[in-house]
């Protein structure tokens, strides 16, 4: 089953994103649950938040999971949700 993160960075913390960045890396990697992700932006084009679609097999797996993340780990994210996701439209032809 695929959720999605969707999560927004304390403000002015753009060094605590980067000081966590490789691990957060690191740990999608090695978990290789993730289909798509990549950081939301801000007027600056700073990043400022994230989006992450990833695979799961229930709802407490996700949280779970996304608990574990270095970013949250970190105290990166002002506030962040976790939710069920089902794509239904997918014109670049990206694999779900």
């Amino acid at each position: 089953m695929l959720f999605v993160v969707i999560a927004t960075d304390k403000p002015d913390s753009l060094s605590l994103r980067m000081a966590a960045r490789e691990a957060h890396f690191a740990y999608a990697r090695d978990t290789g649950v993730i289909k798509l992700g990549g950081p939301f932006l801000d007027a600056s084009s700073d990043m400022a938040g994230s989006l992450i679609i990833f695979e799961a097999d229930d709802i407490d797996s996700a949280r779970a999971w996304h608990a574990n993340d270095p970013y949250v780990k970190g105290g990166l994210f002002a506030h962040s949700d976790v939710r069920a996701w089902k794509p239904t439209f997918n014109p670049i032809g990206a694999e779900f």
